[in-house]
């Protein structure tokens, strides 16, 4: 069984950059219905055979998901984690799916599978005047895997960073007591934070500061997604790794023996 780490109140003024203090070690309880979401049939073979470096199951229950939450999930991308969390929520909860606009992903599963997909709501984020919002105070829970990094990249912003930007949108969205639950690659706290706009890598420290600006209070972090194997540091940055192998057949092997990235996933609650 896997550990999450749940943190100590930290002290007005400390810096985030400190070791976090560990209050606790709790295995990560897995509800049966978040099994089934994961088993479900409607899922892609190629994304259930990542399972065991994205871990959805325990990843999910350590951010607190239930089938009758309103859940955003921010930039689903191809609809990885959207292929759980639309059986997880159908019929109980409501999914919005809030990405670049005009989305194209989940609408590509919609228009695949509206018997699975056809309910989920779309969602322009950031969302610019004039654009489709999720309705503020208005999700228990927010997700965002593998998107801060691009935030603060300034990934189709003209390499401008708004990630404080996102965070101010993500905080509007929940309600008091909601949770915002981010998974991303993790770059070592002592490296420069000068990689972390070119490498896809992002410090926990930076992320926590962003969070922590944007209103949000640490609740804890969970190892689940880590692997030790990954220095954080190759030639194509985090892109080296499967599932991109950006070096193509060039030490394929190897990168595939360290497996995807090492990654932090992170609890704050909107107080």
């Amino acid at each position: 069984m896997r550990q999450y780490l749940a943190a100590a109140p930290l002290a007005l003024g400390v810096a985030l950059a400190a070791p976090l203090v560990i209050a606790a070690a709790r295995p990560v309880q897995v509800d049966p219905g978040m099994t089934v979401a994961v088993g479900a049939p409607t899922r892609t073979p190629a994304n259930v055979a990542r399972d065991k470096y994205r871990h959805p199951a325990e990843t999910l229950s350590f951010f607190g998901v239930k089938p009758t939450d309103t859940v955003v999930e921010i930039w689903p991308g191809g609809g990885w984690y959207t292929e759980i969390l639309a059986p997880l929520t159908k019929g109980k909860g409501t999914l919005w799916a809030a990405d670049m606009w005009p989305s194209t992903g989940v609408p590509r599963l919609q228009a695949k599978d509206a018997a699975t997909y056809g309910a989920i709501k779309l969602a322009a984020f950031p969302a610019a005047d004039g654009q489709p919002r999720v309705p503020d105070g208005s999700a228990d829970v927010v997700l965002t895997f593998r998107n801060v990094h691009n935030w603060r990249m300034g990934y189709k912003r003209d390499n401008v960073d708004y990630s404080k930007e996102a965070f101010a949108q993500m905080f509007a969205m929940l309600k008091h007591g909601g949770t915002l639950g981010i998974e991303d690659h993790r770059l070592p706290e002592g490296a420069s934070e000068e990689r972390e706009k070119t490498s896809g890598y992002i410090k926990v420290s930076t992320v926590r500061r962003l969070a922590q600006e944007a209103g949000f209070v640490f609740v804890g972090a969970s190892e689940v997604n880590a692997n030790p194997k990954d220095s954080a540091d190759w030639p194509e940055g985090v892109w080296t790794l499967p599932p991109t192998y950006a070096l193509k057949d060039v030490d394929r092997e190897k990168y595939a023996a360290i497996g995807e990235s090492d990654r932090m996933t992170l609890k704050f609650r909107k107080p």
